[in-house]
């Protein structure tokens, strides 16, 4: 009986292990072509500026990403002139293309995608919003996670995903490749 439980474990974990999605740290992240807000198709390599890019999950709905937004738009303006773009992606499928469209236009300084179906997230990984993959010029992923470390800005201690940049800015490693991020699941196409 022990044996056949061990197997199911051992045969469980394995068939997990084989279906889990994501990209980790160190790997490249393919080239991927999505619609943004006006429906005209955008991929990653047009995208992003001449030292990468930072894919950010983000929601029109979630108060966590509402207490971001700031702060997403002081990143998007403060990197694009050092070559770093940040590009938005709603993966969320409880959110209406017009409320999405409306809420980025109002909102971001930068361009947001629409990602139907969670075809991006689901192969970046990507559980949360907001959350962070920044790649380099070569679409290495160097950073995921959380954009720093205090949701409500008012004590922040740690800039993750700042002084991610600023290390490959620099031409140094990035130390701190990854942290928990927070904030509001995905609504994935089938979730009630």
């Amino acid at each position: 009986m022990k044996r056949a439980l061990l197997f199911f474990a051992l045969t469980l974990a394995f068939v997990m292990a084989a279906n889990a999605q994501g990209v980790g740290v160190g790997a490249t992240v393919d080239n991927f072509s999505l619609p943004d807000t006006n429906g005209k198709t955008q991929t990653l390599n047009d995208m992003k500026g001449k030292n990468g890019a930072v894919l950010i999950f983000v929601s029109a709905q979630c108060p966590v990403v509402r207490g971001y937004n700031e702060r997403m738009n002081e990143i998007a303006l403060a990197y694009k002139a050092k070559g770093i773009n940040v590009i938005g992606v709603n993966s969320n499928a409880t959110e209406t293309l017009a409320e999405v469209k409306s809420h980025a236009e109002t909102t971001y300084k930068f361009p947001v995608l629409i990602d139907k179906g969670n075809v991006l997230a689901d192969k970046l990984g990507a559980s949360v919003t907001p959350e962070a993959y920044y790649v380099d010029a070569n679409d290495v992923l160097l950073y995921h996670g959380a954009i720093d470390n205090d949701r409500s800005g008012k004590n922040i201690t740690e800039q993750f995903l700042r002084t991610a940049f600023d290390a490959s800015l620099n031409g140094k490693p990035v130390t701190k490749k990854s942290a928990n991020a927070f904030g509001c699941t995905i609504k994935r196409t089938g979730d009630q």
